[in-house]
């Protein structure tokens, strides 16, 4: 015979509605002794990440858990959900409210609570009305539930003009995710992609066809198929505020991945320029450069960067800033590429690992006179992380661009195009050899230039030796 469960008595049907409602405006269970962070770090928070610095550390610096500051991030779309002005005098701080909290319960009439924190009696009798707790079925003035109450009301969020208008909200999708037609109107179906998952689509992977217009796109053409209709406007901000901030309801979050960069969440702009590169150190950056290296006048500066193929493979290029002679660096796949699985941190087999690259590039650059070797600019490529040590086997001082910023390598980006001609983006690189490099270079280096006043780079360079000389 089984042992019978005991019935634990039941609380009234009423009582249960009432826990209920009082649960729906409690503020979130957290741990005992954390309360939850106030708008003023919250604040901090996006501050912090607006300079640049990851989630982590924007974390640790208002002090809260790596995990808190994370999920802020996400589920604003990596866009500030808040102003970050700081409220004006007018309203409560989560200080007062601690102070009325205290006054409160030494059984205070509200005109002296008033007295002592310098407030107006119609204020405070407002607060204790308004933001008391009422879990216990009667009102109990608490400090951390009164400022939850007073953020919650302070809201006032505003529906979605996305939200309101349907035709509005159809034309954005259609030109977000539209299908892509040929002449005759027939649907191109593309390539088959897995399902969307909440994160970025990884690099180079495929991307179902769209029409994909950007936001920017979509909100000025608005005015130009709807002129005498006002009602058809919207922002590219709003369009991106309905596609990454969680909870918007207006547009699904898969229609990230028609845009181009296929991001799910903004990336700070300061961010993408402040990842970290552990090769570049303070004393290599472009600032530290000679000044004589800008102007072009004197001759022995170079800028360098890689042209990437399919199956890891690669070019080097060098110019000089001065005759805009090239150097083609011959970068061959080491033994073993495609016969063995790649090791974790062994080494890079492809030919433009840190030591490859070394090697290569001392054995072009140790062709050239001393002086004509000076400086080298680069990208912030990881292939060139062992610059120390070419600096020591060649005697030319390695400084690196700034993220993102390609114009401070004009001549090696305008050389580069040029080289396309002959290595076009999606071959594979591997299949040249030194000899077919050299030609190439010395094709390059005798078309006539007009920056140069229509002489060849390598008429200049030669100009350059015989004054050497």
């Amino acid at each position: 015979m089984g042992r019978e469960r005991k019935q634990l008595p039941q609380a009234p049907a009423g009582a249960r509605r009432q826990w209920a409602a009082d649960r729906a405006l409690r503020p979130p269970m957290r741990s005992p002794g954390r309360p939850e962070p106030s708008r003023a770090v919250q604040r901090e928070f996006w501050r912090l990440i607006a300079t640049g610095i990851t989630t982590v550390e924007a974390s640790e610096a208002v002090g809260v858990s790596s995990p808190v500051g994370i999920r802020w991030f996400r589920h604003a779309g990596g866009m500030p959900p808040l102003s970050l002005d700081e409220p004006s005098g007018r309203y409560l701080s989560f200080l007062e409210r601690e102070e009325i909290a205290l006054l409160r319960a030494k059984n205070l009439g509200v005109r002296e609570i008033a007295r002592q924190i310098g407030r107006d009696p119609g204020t405070v009798s407002r607060e204790l009305r308004r933001n008391a707790a009422t879990r216990s079925g009667k009102q109990e003035y608490r400090a951390l539930v009164a400022q939850w109450k007073a953020q919650q009301a302070a809201k006032r969020p505003r529906t979605a003009k996305l939200v309101d208008n349907d035709r509005l909200r159809q034309y954005v999708q259609e030109r977000l995710a539209g299908n892509v037609r040929r002449p005759d109107g027939t649907i191109v179906a593309g390539p088959q992609t897995p399902a969307w998952k909440g994160l970025n689509k990884p690099h180079r992977a495929d991307r179902r066809w769209s029409l994909a217009w950007s936001p920017e796109q979509i909100s000025a053409r608005l005015k130009i198929d709807f002129p005498d209709d006002e009602s058809m406007r919207i922002s590219h901000e709003a369009i991106y505020q309905s596609l990454f901030i969680e909870g918007r309801g207006a547009l699904k979050r898969e229609l990230v991945a028609c845009l181009r960069t296929g991001r799910a969440l903004r990336e700070p702009r300061q961010r993408s320029r402040n990842k970290p590169r552990g090769h570049v150190t303070a004393d290599v950056v472009l600032s530290q450069r000679p000044a004589e290296a800008a102007d072009r006048a004197v001759p022995g500066h170079w800028e360098g960067d890689l042209i990437i193929g399919t199956g890891r493979s690669a070019i080097g290029t060098i110019v000089e800033r001065s005759s805009r002679s090239t150097l083609l660096v011959h970068l061959p796949r080491l033994e073993g590429w495609g016969e063995q699985p790649a090791v974790k941190n062994g080494p890079a087999l492809g030919g433009y690992g840190a030591v490859a690259m070394n090697a290569a590039l001392t054995a072009s650059l140790t062709t050239l006179p001393e002086q004509l070797r000076k400086t080298l600019t680069w990208d912030r490529g990881k292939e060139l992380s062992g610059h120390a040590q070419l600096t020591v086997d060649t005697g030319t001082r390695v400084f690196f661009a700034d993220p993102h910023s390609p114009w401070q390598r004009p001549s090696n980006e305008n050389t580069n195009g040029l080289l396309r001609q002959y290595f076009p983006k999606g071959t594979d690189l591997s299949r040249w050899s030194s000899e077919d490099l050299e030609a190439v270079a010395l094709a390059v280096n005798n078309r006539p230039r007009k920056v140069l006043g229509w002489k060849t780079p390598a008429e200049v360079f030669a100009e350059q030796l015989q004054s050497l000389q």
